[in-house]
C-alpha cells in the first residue's frame, strides 16, 4: 500500500488534488477562526468545554450503536434499516426491566410494564437515577442487551438467513420492512408513547472548573460515556485477541477463503448478530438513561447520524465506526460556533461528506480494520 493509499500522504495528495488542498485550507480556516475567537473573547472557554462534552455524550452514543450495524455488514455486507429500532427495542426491554425491579410489590406490573395509555407512571413516582436505583439500572442494562441479542438472532434466523444469496438491495428493502413490523408490534402490545424515565431532581451532577466557569457533568451522562468507553474496548479485546474476533476479521475479509481454512461461517454469524445486537440494546438503553425519556422513535430518530459515523469511519470497520461516532458528535456541537441550532445535523453530515471526498474509503478504510 502506498502513502497515498494509507491516508498518510494526504499534504503530497494535496499538491495534485485541488479539491483536497480546498478543503485543507477551509479546515485551517476555521481552525484559525476558532482560535481567533477564543483569543479575543467571542468565545469562552466554558461554552466551548460545554459544547466539547456534549459532543463526547452524543458521539459515544452514535459510535456504540454503530458498532453492531458495522459488525453486521462487515459479515453480511447489507446495511440493515432495522438496526434503529433494534436501537428503541434496546431501550424499551432495559427499562421494563428497570421499572420491575424497582417498583414490583409497590405499583402494579401493568403500570409498569406499559409505556403509553392510561397506565403511564409519572416519572417521579419511582425516582430512578443510576445513583438511588443501581440495582434497576444495571438490571436494565443487562436485560436490554440480552433481548436485543436474542431479537437480532431470531430475526436474521426467521428474515436474513433465508434471503442470503439474494443481493443486498434485496435485503435492505427487507430490513425496512423488518424495522416497520417492529415498531409498530411494540407500539400495540405495548399501548407504547412518549415516558419519562429518570427523575431530575434525584440525578446528581458536579461541577467541573473551568477557566473562571465551570461546566456542569451529570451522573447519566458520565454513565453513558464511562460504560460506552468500557462496551468498546471490550469489543478490541475480542477482535483483536480471542479466536472469535480472528475468525470475525477473516470472514470480513474473504468469506470463502475463511470457509476453505475451515471457519464455521455460519456460527460465526450467529455470534456476530449475538454480539452487535448486545452492543445496540446497551447504547438503546444507555442513551434512553441519558436523556431521561423514551419514545418509540428514539432509534429511528438516531439512525441516519449512526450510519453517517459508520460510512465516516469506514462502513463495516468496527474501528471505524467508534472513531466515526466521536467525530460525528463532536463536530455536530462545536458547529453551534458558527450555526444555529437547527443546523447542526446539517454540519455533521458536511463533515462526513468532506472527509469522504478526501478519503473515498472512510478515515480507517471500510472492512480491512473490521
Amino acid at each position: 500500500m502506498t502513502e497515498r493509499e494509507s491516508g498518510w500522504g494526504l499534504l503530497g495528495a494535496a499538491g495534485a488534488r485541488p479539491l483536497v488542498a480546498i478543503l485543507w485550507l477551509v479546515g485551517l480556516a476555521f481552525l484559525a477562526h476558532l482560535g481567533w475567537l477564543l483569543y479575543s473573547g467571542g468565545l469562552g472557554t466554558v461554552t466551548l468545554a460545554g459544547y466539547l462534552w456534549e459532543g463526547t455524550i452524543l458521539g459515544m452514543s452514535y459510535g456504540l450503536a454503530g458498532v453492531g450495524l458495522a459488525m453486521t455488514y462487515s459479515i453480511l455486507s447489507f446495511a440493515n434499516f432495522a438496526h434503529g429500532d433494534l436501537v428503541t427495542s434496546g431501550a424499551i426491554s432495559g427499562w421494563i426491566a428497570a421499572f420491575l425491579v424497582a417498583g414490583l410489590g409497590d405499583l402494579s406490573i401493568r403500570s409498569l410494564v406499559h409505556l403509553g395509555g392510561p397506565y403511564t407512571l409519572n416519572t417521579n413516582t419511582l425516582g430512578l437515577s443510576v445513583t438511588n436505583a443501581p440495582l434497576a439500572i444495571v438490571a436494565g442494562l443487562v436485560v436490554a442487551a440480552a433481548f436485543t441479542a436474542v431479537l437480532a438472532v431470531a430475526i436474521d434466523r426467521i428474515v436474513f438467513r433465508p434471503m442470503r444469496d439474494q443481493s443486498g438491495i434485496a435485503l435492505l428493502i427487507a430490513s425496512v420492512g423488518v424495522a416497520l413490523a417492529l415498531r409498530y408490534l411494540l407500539v400495540f402490545g405495548l399501548q407504547a408513547g412518549p415516558r419519562g424515565l429518570t427523575a431530575g431532581q434525584v440525578t446528581p451532577s458536579v461541577a467541573i472548573p473551568i477557566g473562571v466557569g465551570s461546566i456542569s457533568v451529570g451522573a447519566h451522562e458520565l454513565t453513558l460515556v464511562v460504560v460506552a468507553a468500557l462496551l468498546m474496548l471490550a469489543t478490541h479485546l475480542v477482535l483483536r485477541y480471542t479466536k472469535l474476533g480472528t475468525a470475525m476479521r477473516a470472514m470480513a475479509d474473504n468469506e470463502d477463503l475463511a470457509r476453505v481454512t475451515g471457519i464455521p461461517t455460519e456460527r460465526v454469524v450467529l455470534t456476530t448478530w449475538l454480539l452487535g445486537g448486545a452492543l445496540t440494546g446497551a447504547a438503546g438503553f444507555l442513551v434512553a438513561l441519558e436523556r431521561g425519556t423514551l419514545s418509540m422513535t428514539l432509534g429511528w430518530d438516531l439512525l441516519l447520524l449512526i450510519f453517517a459515523a459508520v460510512i465516516l469511519g469506514g462502513i463495516g470497520s468496527v474501528y471505524g465506526a467508534m472513531v466515526g461516532g466521536v467525530i460525528i458528535g463532536i463536530s455536530s456541537r462545536l458547529s453551534l460556533v458558527w450555526l444555529p441550532e437547527s443546523l447542526v445535523v446539517v454540519a455533521a453530515f458536511l463533515v462526513m461528506i468532506t472527509v469522504l471526498l478526501v478519503r473515498p474509503s472512510g478515515i480507517m478504510g471500510g472492512v480491512r480494520t473490521a
